[in-house]
């Protein structure tokens, strides 16, 4: 079963370090994205900023319309082709902020809205192509190589 995504909810890119560095729970939603468990915005914000990381609000706002009444079936496509233009742009979550049911002529349709954020270790966001070399996998966002390197030792010496 999909987890109810309201207006609030954070989706974020399955990325298992940056689950593992931050402690996040998550459940799956649509292919590789996830639902934060238990946090909105603010409380992930605050979280990323303990553990010394940075979660970008990026402005523009992406929305996307659906026809018939507003459904977890109609929210989930809705957002699957919002999470579609997010994946391209490389940032790795995604803030539902609006779900607005509205009529014209009697037909029923609603706007799903949001805006994409990013979660990675530098103060800086990084550039288009450092994020999309994060979504192919081979390095986590934001995460420097020496950052990864001492995560291995610290768990080498756990073993």
């Amino acid at each position: 079963m999909t987890p109810k995504v309201q207006v609030g909810t954070i989706l974020i890119e399955e990325r298992p370090l940056i689950a593992q560095v931050l402690g996040l729970e998550s459940e799956p939603y649509s292919g590789n994205w996830n639902v934060i468990k238990g946090l909105d915005g603010f409380s992930l914000d605050r979280k990323i900023h303990t553990a010394g990381w940075n979660f970008f609000f990026i402005a523009t706002e992406v929305k996307v319309m659906i026809f018939g009444a507003i459904g977890a079936t109609n929210i989930h496509s809705a957002l699957k082709r919002i999470l579609e233009k997010v994946r391209q742009q490389n940032f790795n979550c995604f803030e539902v902020t609006g779900i607005v049911a509205k009529r014209f002529l009697g037909v029923p349709y609603a706007t799903v809205s949001g805006h994409s954020r990013h979660i990675q270790q530098s103060c800086m966001l990084d550039g288009v192509q450092e994020r999309q070399t994060a979504q192919s996998g081979r390095l986590e966002a934001g995460v420097r190589p020496a950052l990864i390197r001492s995560n291995n030792l610290q768990s080498d010496k756990n073993r």
